[in-house]
């Protein structure tokens, strides 16, 4: 399991049959119990792809995708459209809905909700704008993974996680926050318990495998206690734990004679991997025990990053090598950026960044958030019903798959744009004066297939990293407390680490404070393929990714849960009560990459090029500012909306 094998020899003992919460049944999707009891699926359509799963109408009673467990992130449903659009499938009949938008954006994520607040801000609160979501949630990756116990809601982020970023947030970006009233420095300090498992004497932990390392063993006190005590039960040769220590610990220079410009330059072209491998001499164990320590950042292993960025992103073994504070240009933007600035103040709320676009939906639409400022928003229900009425300026359809955008007549001259997508098995279409694409870059060419031939291609170069993002629900965290930690990084295993919910308080949302409480679990899976290259890695692990059943995550969860925590009387059959499965074949945005990428002038780099507008159709979305980070979704939502008022 430690590797991936699918061996069900002991699902009993994991649990495999026990009765979780909302267990998912139906092609991988979990439906709410109050969704199923007001109605059934509608059906889909004849002729739909083999595998469509139509969803509920977000009209119906009960309609609360948050709290649904399961396959989620890109569940069944949200997908099968645009892969048929993608393998030649055309809908030659579409209704015409008489409906005519000042703006319609193809895209519910933050930045396409950014882009509407932007657009009526500048142009007024009566602009009639639709919004159009593929997936039955807005947010984008910002998902809400809402839990229940009794009258207790836990909450935990199934996507983007935190107010994070390598460089301080823009006057754009942080104005928006601030008309939301996201008072950053305010909820630093009123909010934020970063301290509050250490401080319980809990310390991070690495979990060997017997698979990878020989032995299944955990090791407590890893980064906080002498590496030769932290690592002495571990499964290594007594010089590869002296390695570990060495490249943690230690100040050896391991390219004595050069300069800090000719390191730098060299550790640029070289992998991290290749740097411990042929620099510092690291043994193949050491090199298992890192290789898993860029997939958190970068999604790919250490083999797809050059050792230069994780120098940038301050990860070991170069504390000796004197090299000169700040980037070059052979440096991603993550790592220059924090290496120059020190990044932005950093927040995270209980549910991630899904409060930023919840704030956004509130104040676009009012009816379905009623109320103001943060505190109340944490705890309070969207009503999903309220989100596409005929009577509101502003409208989120959900559930419904763009096949097409198109100016009416010649881009330089057009004045309408004409959006057909599909929604429950059908073809609709609607018009409006201009059209934002807030959706993913690689799927625009197909959507929009009269844009220049270079320009298509541009876009289909920026190939995102995909990822998975596990909640699991617990009844207790008292394995955790025994073992004394928090955090297990899990270096041959199935998913690289997972870690106890941050401590969150906000409003009336408390999070729990004893062992004896249920709470959740974050785990991460990034699926590559060590060797290739990082986009040609994606693209192995995004189809892996979509063929992958929710029982598979469910068992790998119930695997390592069990054995690294058994120490401490973990029981994965009894102590797990949920799982939520939040996978993301579309995740982080691409970056520029030193090993694999040209060092070209930004205005030639494909994000740049692919962005450019075409008629009355522009696009906004991380992508297009070439970085995975909120700011850059809100900052491309705003440029999006300039270049059409402008225009």
């Amino acid at each position: 399991m430690g590797n991936g094998d699918d061996d069900r020899s002991n699902d009993q003992a994991l649990g495999m049959g026990c009765p979780i919460t909302r267990r998912d049944f139906l092609n991988g999707v979990a439906l709410g119990a109050t969704t199923l009891a007001s109605g059934p699926l509608l059906a889909a359509a004849p002729g739909d792809p083999p595998g469509t799963l139509a969803m509920p109408s977000q009209d119906m009673p009960g309609y609360y995708p948050p709290a649904l467990t399961g396959l989620r992130g890109d569940h069944p449903g949200s997908f099968e459209i645009a892969h048929a659009l993608r393998d030649g499938r055309h809908w030659t009949q579409a209704t015409d809905t008489g409906e005519h938008y000042d703006l319609i954006v193809v895209g519910g994520g933050i930045s396409g909700l950014a882009a509407a607040h932007f657009y009526r801000a500048s142009v007024g609160p009566n602009s009639r704008i639709l919004i159009i979501e593929n997936h039955d949630d807005f947010g984008g990756h910002a998902k809400r993974n809402e839990f229940h116990f009794g009258d207790r809601m836990e909450l935990m982020n199934g996507g983007t996680e935190d107010i994070d970023s390598p460089r301080p947030y823009s006057r754009v970006a942080y104005g928006l926050l601030e008309t939301l009233g996201i008072d950053v420095p305010t909820l630093q300090k009123s909010t934020q318990h970063r301290e509050f498992y250490a401080h319980r004497g809990l310390e991070r932990a690495a979990f060997f495998d017997r698979e990878t390392f020989g032995a299944d063993r955990l090791c407590v006190g890893i980064g906080s206690r002498p590496w030769a005590e932290a690592l002495a039960a571990a499964p290594l040769s007594a010089r590869a734990k002296a390695q570990i220590a060495e490249i943690e610990a230690g100040h050896v220079d391991y390219m004595p004679g050069q300069s800090s410009d000719e390191k730098k330059q060299l550790l640029s072209r070289i992998s991290y991997q290749a740097f411990l491998r042929d620099y510092v001499h690291a043994e193949p164990e050491v090199l298992h025990y890192y290789h898993a320590s860029t997939k958190g950042e970068w999604g790919v292993g250490t083999d797809a990053v050059s050792a230069l960025d994780c120098w940038g992103f301050h990860l070991p073994g170069f504390q000796g090598m004197n090299l000169a504070k700040g980037s070059i240009e052979r440096m991603g933007p993550t790592p220059a950026g924090y290496e120059d600035t020190g990044g932005s103040p950093f927040l995270h709320f209980p549910d991630g960044n899904a409060t930023i676009a919840r704030s956004l939906v509130r104040n676009l639409i009012p009816e379905a958030l009623p109320g103001a400022g943060v505190e109340n928003l944490i705890t309070a229900r969207v009503d999903y019903s309220k989100l596409d009425r005929a009577d509101s300026p502003v409208r989120i359809r959900l559930n419904s798959t763009v096949i097409h955008a198109r100016n009416l007549g010649e881009p330089q001259t057009a004045r309408e744009v004409e959006v057909t997508y599909v929604r429950h098995g059908r073809a609709f279409k609607a018009r409006a004066r201009a059209a934002v694409m807030a959706c993913y870059n690689m799927m625009i060419p197909y959507l929009v297939p009269d844009l220049p031939a270079v320009q298509r291609e541009a876009l289909h170069r920026l190939v995102k990293t995909p990822l998975v993002y596990a909640s699991v629900a617990l009844r207790n965290w008292r394995a955790f407390e025994a073992l004394k930690t928090y955090y297990v990084y899990t270096p041959g295993c199935y998913f690289s680490y997972f870690y106890l919910n941050p401590r969150v308080d906000l409003g009336a949302y408390r999070a729990p404070t004893t062992p004896d409480e249920p709470i959740l679990v974050h785990l991460t899976r990034t699926p590559c393929k060590p060797g290739l290259s990082e986009f040609d890695q994606n693209r192995v692990g995004r189809a892996d990714l979509l063929v992958t059943p929710f029982a598979t995550f469910e068992r790998h969860i119930r695997d390592i849960m069990g054995r690294a925590l058994a120490g401490g009387g973990f029981d994965p059959a009894r102590d797990i009560t949920a799982i939520t499965v939040n996978r993301h074949a579309h995740g982080y945005a691409p970056e520029y990459n030193p090993l694999f990428d040209p060092n070209l002038p930004i205005e030639q780099r494909p994000y740049v090029v692919g962005r450019a507008q075409f008629g009355r159709i522009t696009i906004a979305n991380s992508d297009s500012g070439g970085e995975a980070y909120t700011d850059c979704a809100i900052n491309q939502g705003h440029r999006a909306v300039m270049e059409l008022l402008e225009s």
